[in-house]
């Protein structure tokens, strides 16, 4: 059996990228179920980026034809991604989305009233500090996976990728709740912006 390995993604990947948004999206932990439809969290959080530019996501191969076990998806310029989400998913997603679905009985620190509100706002992405940290990102690894390297060097990979294309830096926005990701950011020198608020932490770093 081959060890794990970073590659780009590829489209018959798509499945397991929904499915790892899915089971991290409860502040780490495991969302199905949570939403009246766990399409939902994918449809803000993966899928648009995988639409947009496949080119920038990563992921982590099982090896041997094992599926993939972890991601990082990223736009590079997060004002031409606003317009193109605003033109080209947004539409259907509303459509598919229109209103919150009936009450799960689970309590998320995300309520689907606020994730449809992300998707029906794309303009939420253009954050105060959007110029200077033009790029944005988002990373998940499923929990067997964690502890191993990977999201450090996931997020070296589209750093990498992001410099070969001129961006000087890249943020990106977490869940409060996850300190466990806090921590991960703050080894890799992720420095919280200004307009960061305790309830939503924004982070950024250079791409170099």
């Amino acid at each position: 059996m081959s060890e794990p390995f970073i590659r780009s993604y590829r489209p018959n990947d798509r499945d397991d990228v929904i499915d790892i948004c899915l089971r991290t999206a409860a502040g780490g932990g495991d969302a199905t179920g949570v939403y009246s439809d766990d399409s939902l969290m994918p449809e803000v959080f993966a899928l648009p980026y995988l639409e947009y530019a496949p080119e920038l996501a990563f992921v982590v191969d099982g090896g041997s034809g094992e599926r993939v076990l972890g991601y990082v998806l990223g736009a590079a310029d997060t004002r031409a991604f606003v317009e193109w989400w605003k033109r080209e998913w947004g539409p259907g997603f509303h459509e598919r989305h229109p209103e919150p679905g009936a009450p799960t009985g689970r309590n998320p620190g995300f309520t689907e009233a606020q994730l449809l509100a992300a998707g029906f706002d794309p303009e939420r992405m253009l954050i105060a500090e959007v110029d200077e940290y033009p790029a944005h990102l988002h990373i998940d690894l499923l929990p067997e996976l964690q502890g191993q390297g990977f999201g450090r060097r996931l997020i070296d990979t589209l750093r990498a990728a992001l410099a070969e294309r001129g961006v000087p830096a890249v943020h990106l926005g977490m869940d409060a709740a996850n300190t466990g990701a806090r921590a991960f950011y703050d080894r890799l020198g992720f420095h919280e912006l200004p307009s960061s608020r305790p309830d939503a932490p924004l982070l950024g770093i250079a791409t170099r």
